[in-house]
């Protein structure tokens, strides 16, 4: 965030290049306003890749069949909109808002088991987030069911199949505020079942938290390959996360020793590198969720500052960096949850999300895309308080009037009637290429994952493989994909047509997952979207 958002977006803005027809640009990271996706960097099988330059390379010629740079949007009609006495000067709001505080979306990711939602549970509550009677509470509830452990990770799970369980299945959010940062807090589930859930979480976050368990044999277990660290931490720097806390988890069952966190600084580090991270926005940070030592504080006497002179998990999280939001660019909101009535009412459909372009406020006009069905914001919540406006990088909640909810499904994208979101069936993508075991063809079947949706598609043409340091075309008409590869390839979806974006005009609705058999495959930014 920027105490002067528009004159950061102004200058993003200016830096990006136009695409034609037969280009596609090769995406860099995003550091100085470029790119921020490190194609190069997410190869997983070969040597540390080469700095990227300043400037997007283009790729000549390699799309067989033109393809709009400009698809066709549903057609709507804006109704009028507010009168200009009631409006609010949302940029000023925000500068002034921003001051005194930066707001980020944090991510909380592991291994199931790992601990996650015990640690944050008892860093919110040594945070004061959580009170006292509440922790009493939950410890007696899980001294019940004989899991007296459990009593932190209460107060982020919060189902009754959670809880007898002892694993995180949805997304749990809380708020919470360090020294000069609020943030929304976002606990993904850990289990290989979940991770649809987890991809849907991911996408709203800005920073995040790997947390591992140090413990003998539980870290082989999630970092090795059936284990969900890895995938994990794949997923949050391919959905544009780009730094991220190591939270080494358990370490006081291994009598805090140094020996054991530096080995799993090293083998995780190297790994993290390759997968895209800068070692610059890397932070590893020695935990016990269970005890809470060096979650906020630290205490006098534990073997661990022995030899640890770092940062508390706290101090290291406040110094996260908040990212430039996009302002100036048309709003967009991709829902994550709908449902009948409002907020304190019974009328009208409330609809959460976080907000990924633009801002919008109180009595404006949206338009559910696809559908182009007009409502009209009657109330609205910003980060679980009441607001007048809502902008980019919020987690919001709002009430609208004149929608129908059979217009709404997972997916559903609004935006301002005069500028909505394209929608379309099938659209050329830059991929990277995770660890697969069988090769990918022509046809090869996939779960997409794009926000809160996930639909059946296919990769109807390999267009051109690509030199992940250079961006030079490698091959045309490739016959297949392998492990590590960077291709350009043509997708349609199976069923349905969905809003999407190239990934230069917005960077949240143009990334893509994908995912076959319960592993993912492949990660990419939208490059082209054709006519629906």
């Amino acid at each position: 965030m920027s105490k002067q958002p528009s004159q950061q977006h102004a200058k993003a803005a200016s830096g990006q290049t136009k695409s034609t027809d037969d280009d596609v640009e090769f995406l860099e990271d995003d550091d100085d306003n470029q790119m921020d996706f490190d194609m190069a960097a997410l190869n997983m099988g070969e040597k540390k890749p080469k700095i990227a330059t300043a400037k997007p390379k283009k790729v000549s010629s390699i799309a067989s069949t033109p393809v709009s740079s400009q698809p066709s949007s549903p057609k709507v009609t804006p109704l009028a909109k507010i009168p200009v006495s009631k409006r609010v000067d949302v940029e000023a709001e925000y500068a002034k808002r921003t001051s005194d505080k930066a707001k980020l979306n944090m991510v909380v990711i592991g291994h199931v088991d790992a601990g996650k939602s015990t640690l944050m549970g008892h860093f919110l509550y040594a945070l004061g987030q959580v009170s006292e009677k509440t922790i009493r509470k939950y410890e007696r509830e899980a001294q019940k069911i004989g899991k007296s452990s459990f009593a932190y990770a209460w107060v982020l799970d919060e189902t009754g199949e959670e809880r007898s369980r002892g694993i995180t299945m949805d997304i749990a959010t809380n708020s919470f505020e360090t020294t000069s940062k609020q943030f929304t807090l976002l606990d993904a589930p850990g289990h290989r079942d979940f991770i649809p859930n987890m991809i849907s979480g991911a996408a709203q976050a800005d920073v995040a938290i790997l947390v591992v368990d140090a413990t003998t044999g539980e870290f082989e277990a999630g970092f090795d390959a059936n284990g969900q660290t890895k995938e994990h931490a794949l997923l949050v720097r391919s959905l544009g996360v780009q730094q991220m806390i190591v939270a080494v988890n358990k370490l006081d069952s291994m009598e805090w020793s140094k020996h054991r966190f530096d080995e799993i600084t090293a083998k995780l580090g190297t790994f993290l590198i390759q997968a895209g991270f800068r070692k610059s926005k890397l932070y590893f940070v020695p935990v016990s969720g269970l005890t809470g030592e060096n979650l906020v504080k630290k205490t006098e006497g534990c073997p661990l500052y022995d030899w640890y002179k770092g940062e508390t998990l706290v101090e290291r999280v406040d110094q996260f960096e908040p990212p430039v939001r996009l302002l100036d660019k048309p709003f967009r909101m991709a829902v994550s949850d709908f449902f009948k009535g409002g907020i304190g009412s019974s009328s009208g459909v409330s609809v959460a999300g976080r907000i990924d372009a633009g801002h919008v406020q109180v009595g404006e006009q949206v338009v559910a895309i696809p559908g182009g069905e007009i409502g009209v914001i009657k109330t609205m919540q910003v980060n679980d308080d009441t607001a007048t406006w809502g902008a980019a990088g919020d987690s919001c909640l709002m009430t609208l009037t004149g929608l129908d909810i059979m217009q709404l499904s997972a997916g559903t994208v609004l935006c301002t009637p005069a500028h909505p979101v394209p929608v379309t069936s099938t659209f050329i993508a830059q991929l990277v290429v995770f660890d697969i075991k069988v090769p990918i063809t022509s046809g090869f079947p996939v779960i997409l994952h794009h926000q809160s949706l996930n639909e059946p598609a296919s990769i109807v043409k390999l267009i051109a493989t690509i030199d992940k340091a250079t961006g030079e075309i490698i091959k045309k008409n490739p016959r297949h994909l392998s492990k590590g590869s960077t291709a350009t390839v043509r997708i349609k979806l199976d069923n349905r047509p969905i809003p999407l974006e190239t990934f230069k005009d917005n960077k949240d609705l143009g990334r893509v997952m994908l995912r076959k058999g319960g592993e993912t495959v492949a990660a990419g930014v939208v490059t082209q979207v054709r006519n629906s």
